[in-house]
């Protein structure tokens, strides 16, 4: 892994945890059978240079363990980024955020047309948990568990329809809750519990890990929002200034660019309090929550 004097912020912490993802995703994305067109779209929403955050969290708890499954793990931080990567192709389409710009580059339905970007969207979804299954292995059931209850209806899916406004959700600052609980912490949570899953710890330890993913994804939303204001398309490598424009429930708008950074440090102090019981085993992702807050993209 990488120097620790040589991780001075969030891409350098994952920068070896993403090329590992990315060999794995090389060889597992496509499976026989799929049309070369669709097989094109779905590299290009997934191959293009992501962060990786979620499937590092996966390998980076799963590394917590002393029975780890490295094919498990390995299977698991794909599924993970699978999923992740279909929700930004469907949040992206004209019908929900409508944007043009992802990763620094064309969105899937400004390349390829609105159609293949909702069936690439579905294939990297469905694929998901086809890479799960086909370890064959016992513990990728609960693997399965915890990711489409995270990816399902009460989940990420939920958090959509709350964010746009499609279901009644309450004012202030628990809405707000709401939403991040579900369409953003829901994932980094299942990333954390699926580590620990593959890597073979006891329930009490996935329980903490499940606590760290929860508060870490909230704490990632509220930098999220706060980048939104404060980054440029450039350096964040997407269109900023989309939650102002289309009148999200953010903590920024509610409280201010000082309450959302004071907040996300708290979280992030949060996270690393709930891997306590780790010690040395979680430096990774004890490091990975206190850059979180030095986030520039």
């Amino acid at each position: 892994m990488t120097d620790d004097a040589a991780i001075a912020d969030l891409g350098d912490l994952l920068a070896p945890y993403a090329k590992r993802c990315d060999e794995f995703l090389d060889r597992w994305l496509i499976e026989p059978g799929v049309p070369e067109n669709l097989a094109t779209a779905m590299r290009y929403c997934v191959m293009n240079g992501g962060k990786r955050l979620r499937p590092g969290l996966v390998q980076m708890a799963g590394e917590t363990g002393t029975r780890e499954d490295p094919e498990l793990t390995a299977r698991a931080a794909v599924a993970v980024e699978l999923v992740h990567c279909y929700s930004l192709v469907h949040d992206d389409l004209p019908a929900m955020d409508d944007d043009t710009l992802r990763r620094g580059r064309p969105t899937a339905h400004v390349q390829f047309g609105e159609a293949m970007a909702i069936l690439s969207g579905d294939a990297l979804l469905t694929r998901a948990f086809s890479v799960l299954t086909e370890s064959q292995e016992a513990r990728s059931v609960d693997l399965v568990l915890e990711l489409t209850r995270a990816a399902g209806p009460s989940g990420m899916i939920a958090g959509q329809v709350a964010d746009m406004k499609l279901c009644d959700v309450p004012e202030g600052l628990e809405g707000i809750t709401y939403v991040h609980t579900r369409k953003t912490a829901a994932l980094l949570r299942a990333s954390a519990v699926m580590g620990g899953i593959s890597g073979g710890l006891e329930d009490g330890d996935i329980e903490a890990l499940g606590q760290y993913g929860h508060v870490l994804g909230l704490a990632f939303q509220l930098f999220d929002d706060v980048l939104d204001v404060t980054g440029d398309a450039g350096t964040l490598g997407k269109t900023p200034g989309k939650d102002a424009g289309t009148d999200k429930r953010t903590l920024v708008a509610q409280s201010g660019l000082d309450a959302a950074r004071k907040l996300g440090e708290d979280l992030s102090a949060q996270a690393i309090a709930a891997l306590d019981g780790f010690g040395g085993r979680a430096e990774k992702l004890v490091r990975l929550a206190a850059l979180l807050t030095k986030r520039t993209h």
